[in-house]
């Protein structure tokens, strides 16, 4: 089974929506939620998937690769790239 790990703060509606769309297609996920840390993680996600200038959210990687946010995962989905990475 692929390995999908989600960062998103609570406020966030897209972050809401990536979760949403995986939840509704039954993938599960493993969610960092950064709101009470934002501040520091937002640079160390910048550097963990190298992100130049502000850092957005949510970030998303399936096994490991960085896929974006939610419009990434959305066209990922739409296309059905996303299928074929979660087999």
């Amino acid at each position: 089974m692929a390995k999908v790990v989600t960062y998103t703060v609570d406020y966030c509606p897209y972050c809401n929506k990536a979760k949403k769309l995986l939840r509704e297609k039954g993938i599960e996920f493993e969610d960092h939620d950064i709101t009470a840390n934002e501040n520091e993680m937002r640079p160390k996600l910048g550097e963990m998937f190298n992100i130049q200038g502000r850092v957005s959210v949510p970030q998303i990687t399936v096994n490991g690769k960085h896929i974006g946010g939610f419009t990434d995962l959305k066209q990922l989905d739409d296309s059905g790239e996303l299928d074929e990475m979660l087999k």
